[in-house]
């Protein structure tokens, strides 16, 4: 592998044993090596193959619209649209690929994802606030019907002003900086995914010497005319139009600041861009805001919650609507519903155990630890009832150097534009006090910017003998978190339905919240301000 680079021209480039068309049918090794060529040009990179003195004709990829694929161990394939600006149509472009041992093919996928993702726009020294013309990690991962509106949604000020009025949200962030003026006085900030430019500001409050605000929607153009209203404030930000993952910055950032939290934490994945943005343009040893965070899950109970989301789905038990009979359609109607996670506040005497938790650690996380999230399940019932699902809300934490501070959306605790979220089986499991409710939450990835949801949960065996016994029922949904049904109700006082059997009621300082996955747990000492959680 040899790398050339120069103020105008970086390429890098592969000893490979052959290269040859989709089409033919075998791929012979050739008695002179063949050099796979990474390069960029005038803003295009490309991958080229050359053979003695001279590049192969017809064996130009396109990075921007390429895709490679392992088909062996020392084989892949190269798809991609042609790179020839002087065709009228494009056209799909496929080459095969042999490696000479496993190590050069790992570095060679490797190389490939940096040059079409990251490291082209490096090479091409665009100026502060550019953009560059290849595809970008984000474009390659997001559907554009969802971005587009996702940055539609996030352009308008209502939507912005929803966001303001948090002011648990707003009022935490703006005391996590100020509290924290020695993190800032002085130092480089980027804000990721700025909206308003309200956190750029608050950074500027707290005497940073420059804050780049960046901002992929419209927003970008009603920030600008925000900070020009502050020019005292103003003075020291430069807002920027585009994604983390394509512009380019003139200078590092001594902390980066975002609000990148969605439901569940990680809807809407924007933590990604986040962790890119750390990638990109953090120092080394750099702050986060926030730098940690947790989501918390509980099983419930819930009856009345569980008979209102089974009833929606009566409509299609009708025999007789206008003479046609809906039934055939009642048990999908059923369970559509049911794939659709609650988002509400609801009252955290409903929660069956205490909770556990899973930790991210926006420091050390990769981007690609976001794509699929998997979690055991293992509680403890504190009471004996029906349990309806799994209750999730998150904490963020501010790691201050003064003051840290923690972001809650617990039950309990005021709240927030996230409220909670719960996910309801369609078959609900009984369970009595002191049994062992085990199960799994797993989260992956798509491209509409948000998740598939698969939960489990099971009750084992329960009193003498348990210890040969195993799961005696189980129940299992899969839901999307794109697609919730908001209910967002307020917690009314609870009281115990007619069908529900009665039983004693969890108080909210019942309710932990275990940090003992955290490998630093004394930087977690602050407690949950306002809330009925405690932390340990």
């Amino acid at each position: 592998m040899e790398v050339l680079a120069g103020q105008k021209h970086k390429h890098l480039e592969f000893t490979l044993v052959a290269v040859s068309e989709l089409s033919s049918s075998s791929v012979p090794p050739s008695s002179t090596p063949v050099i796979a060529r990474f390069s960029v040009d005038s803003g295009v990179a490309e991958l080229r193959f050359r053979q003695d003195s001279g590049f192969i004709d017809g064996f130009n990829v396109n990075l921007g619209t390429a895709q490679l694929f392992k088909v062996g161990p020392l084989k892949s394939l190269c798809i991609s649209g042609s790179s020839d600006s002087n065709k009228e149509k494009s056209y799909a472009q496929g080459v095969t690929i042999l490696f000479r041992n496993e190590e050069e093919s790992r570095d060679f996928h490797s190389a490939f994802e940096q040059w079409q993702n990251e490291d082209v726009t490096q090479g091409t020294h665009l100026p502060n606030g550019a953009i560059s013309d290849v595809k970008s990690k984000f474009d390659n991962k997001i559907e554009s019907s969802s971005a587009k509106m996702y940055f539609h949604y996030y352009g308008q000020l209502l939507h912005q002003q929803n966001m303001l009025q948090d002011y648990v949200r707003t009022g935490t962030y703006y005391a996590a900086v100020i509290e924290n003026r020695a993190d800032f006085t002085g130092r480089v900030v980027v804000d990721v995914g700025a909206g308003s430019g309200i956190l750029s500001l608050f950074a500027a409050q707290a005497g940073a010497k420059h804050v780049y605000a960046v901002e992929a929607s419209e927003m970008a153009e009603y920030a600008r005319k925000l900070i020009a209203g502050n020019p005292s404030l103003g003075q020291r930000i430069t807002v920027i139009k585009g994604k983390v993952e394509e512009v380019e910055l003139p200078e590092k950032a001594d902390i980066l600041i975002s609000e990148p939290l969605g439901t569940l934490l990680v809807n809407e994945r924007m933590l990604e861009s986040y962790i890119i943005a750390r990638d990109r343009f953090l120092v080394p040893k750099g702050k986060m805001f926030p730098s940690v965070g947790r989501i918390h899950m509980a099983p419930f109970s819930d009856e009345y919650l569980f008979v209102e989301i089974a009833n929606k789905a009566l409509f299609w038990q009708q025999q007789n609507y206008y003479g046609v009979d809906l039934t055939a359609l009642h048990g999908s109607a059923f369970q559509g519903y049911f794939s659709q996670p609650v988002v509400d506040a609801f009252d955290p005497r409903l929660l069956v155990s205490p909770p556990m938790s899973h930790v991210i650690d926006f420091n050390e996380a990769k981007e690609e630890d976001l794509y699929e999230i998997d979690i055991p399940l293992k509680f403890v019932a504190s009471v004996g009832t029906r349990v309806h699902g799994l209750a999730c809300w998150f904490d963020v934490l501010f790691n201050g150097s003064t003051v840290q501070r923690w972001l809650t959306t617990a039950p309990g605790a005021p709240t927030t534009h996230w409220y909670q979220i719960r996910c309801v089986l369609s078959q609900p499991i009984y369970v009595m006090a002191g049994q062992e409710i085990t199960g799994r939450l797993h989260m992956v990835a798509h491209n509409a910017q948000s998740y598939t949801i698969y939960l489990t949960l099971s009750a084992k065996m329960w009193g003498p003998g348990a210890e040969q016994g195993g799961i005696i029922q189980s129940s299992s949904c899969k839901l999307d978190l794109k697609e919730p049904y908001y209910r967002m109700s307020q917690p009314q006082p609870y009281t115990t339905a007619q069908d529900q059997q009665p039983h004693q009621l969890l108080q909210p300082q019942d309710i932990p919240i275990h940090t003992d996955d955290l490998e630093e747990p004394k930087l977690l000492q602050q407690p949950l301000e306002n809330s009925g959680a405690q932390l340990q």
